[in-house]
């Protein structure tokens, strides 16, 4: 942290009154990143417990409004005391960034403690767990504190394809804290929903298609969609295993950075593992971006409007950052890679969705449902609990009742491998292009996210600016399988470039 740090000016002159308020401490530890938070830890002008203390206040104030929390850790100030016994006694474990940081997973992550691992659903209230997912082991392994459970669109959004985004049973609907009204993307929602309104400063969401990507945009925040088996998905509940992905969602890029390094596996003392080496402001001289105008620019050619107006002035600013911006490209599938059941995206789904989760629920220690059947029994005898009658189970009921899996398995994926290969992945090659750019928000533009699902390849998006409503729309930066240096490099460049992230307003 430099010296002309607002959070190290501040507590400087606060010392030197020789006491620190709780108003102070929530005004400094608002908005602050892992940069802000780790200083003060070593100044010991914060600690865990404190800051524990300050993100469980703001999930009391602010959750039954925009219900992006489902539980929190019981245990979360203990282990916040143990972080901070750790540091004062220079414990190696402690030099780690994410150590003594909360951190809230998304409801699907699993974790062997005494939080509920239940995908938003009444019906693995209760279910045990035989262990920590896999990312969860990491986090713990870095110091990190697991503060609770992320809400999320109810089984990923998998249930029903009416199911709003952003509903589950076990906490309702969530809300956007920049516009409540506006919708939340995606089913990490409570994930986006948390970070945005400084409930907790880092957390977990995966991702099928689109479930990082988007959430993180509308919320304001920096969502990275790793390639597909860079993070581990062991303890995960499934979606399809070709395309689940678990990645951060954060504040900044930079503090992202630290989360991925944590969950993919840096190791302190090797700086070549570590993803923040990729965090250089002058990183896009000389870099290829490809700009794809249909669809994604879609509704972007009005001249007068805010949407226009901004990606315009982004890409101006790539320019004069030294990035060859490489424009009117066409992916000659694009109309069948974004029609969802033509593509075969949605049939390779329902075939995989059965065998894993059957498999998932099989493993649990204990739990009240062990197969898709007894999800789709329990549903249709307590949706007045879960107040989910009105939106139907439909592909729950598709993916039980679906004959010849295996065989529309094979074909689906097989199309899908074709025209990704044929389509973004001969775009990228033939142009020689570092990565793709697309805006992102409700709109046409969301459809860059499937653009990366069919085959495993990684995302990036970053707050691009806001509606004449004050709803965010984010900028996305997308690669081919294992370019994630390459795209850190461009997120950042772009966010040190435009600075355009604000807290939530919660307009009405």
């Amino acid at each position: 942290m430099s010296t002309n740090s607002p959070l190290l000016l501040v507590l400087s002159s606060i010392l030197l009154c020789g006491f620190l308020t709780k108003i102070t401490i929530a005004f400094l530890i608002q908005e602050a990143t892992i940069d802000d938070l780790q200083p003060a830890f070593k100044r010991k002008h914060l600690t865990s417990r404190q800051l524990v203390q300050f993100y469980l206040k703001e999930i009391r104030k602010l959750n039954p409004l925009l219900r992006g929390v489902i539980e929190v850790n019981p245990d979360s100030l203990y282990l916040a005391d143990k972080a901070d016994q750790k540091r004062k006694a220079k414990d190696p474990g402690s030099l780690h960034s994410l150590h003594g940081i909360p951190i809230l997973l998304k409801d699907n992550i699993a974790t062997k403690d005494k939080l509920n691992t239940t995908a938003g659903s009444f019906a693995l209230l209760g279910s045990v767990v035989p262990r920590d997912a896999g990312v969860v082991v990491r986090l713990r392994k870095a110091g990190a504190i697991i503060l609770g459970k992320a809400s999320m669109t109810e089984w990923a959004a998998f249930r029903s394809k009416f199911l709003p985004r952003g509903f589950c049973g076990r906490k309702g609907q969530g809300r956007n804290p920049y516009v409540l009204s506006a919708g939340t993307c995606g089913s990490s929602s409570g994930s986006g929903i948390s970070v945005a309104a400084n409930m907790v400063a880092v957390s977990l969401g995966t991702e099928t298609d689109g479930s990082i990507l988007c959430p993180s945009s509308v919320n304001s925040i920096v969502g990275i969609k790793p390639t597909v088996g860079l993070t581990s998905r062991a303890g995960v509940v499934p979606i399809s295993p070709r395309q689940d992905s678990v990645g951060p969602m954060c504040r900044t890029v930079r503090d992202a950075v630290y989360v991925l390094d944590a969950i993919v596996g840096f190791d302190y003392y090797d700086n070549a593992t570590r993803g923040a080496q990729f965090l250089k402001p002058d990183g896009l001289i000389g870099k290829r971006l490809g700009i794809v105008r249909n669809p994604f620019f879609k509704f972007y050619n009005d001249e007068g409007s805010v949407k226009t107006r901004a990606f315009k002035h982004h890409l101006d600013t790539l320019r004069e950052k030294g990035v060859i911006l490489v424009d009117h490209l066409e992916i000659s599938n694009i109309d069948t890679i974004i029609n969802f059941t033509g593509s075969g995206e949605y049939n390779a789904y329902l075939a995989e969705f059965k065998p894993a989760i059957n498999a998932y629920l099989k493993q649990l220690v204990k739990s009240t449902v062990r197969t898709l059947a007894d999800l789709i029994a329990f549903n249709k005898k307590f949706s007045n609990l879960e107040k989910t009658k009105e939106y139907g189970q439909d592909t729950f009921e598709a993916a039980e009742s679906m004959s010849g899996a295996d065989k529309l398995l094979m074909i689906a994926v097989a199309n899908l491998n074709r025209i990704s290969r044929n389509g973004f992945e001969e775009l990228v090659r033939k142009h020689k292009l570092d990565a793709l750019v697309t805006p992102y928000d409700f709109g046409m533009s969301s459809y860059a996210s499937t653009l990366l699902a069919f085959r495993g390849h990684p995302g990036i998006t970053v707050p691009a600016g806001y509606d004449t409503k004050g709803v965010p729309f984010g900028i996305c930066f997308g690669g081919l399988k294992g370019t994630e240096p390459k795209l850190i490099e461009f997120a950042y460049g772009f966010e040190q470039a435009t600075k355009i992230r604000k807290p939530p307003s919660f307009k009405p």
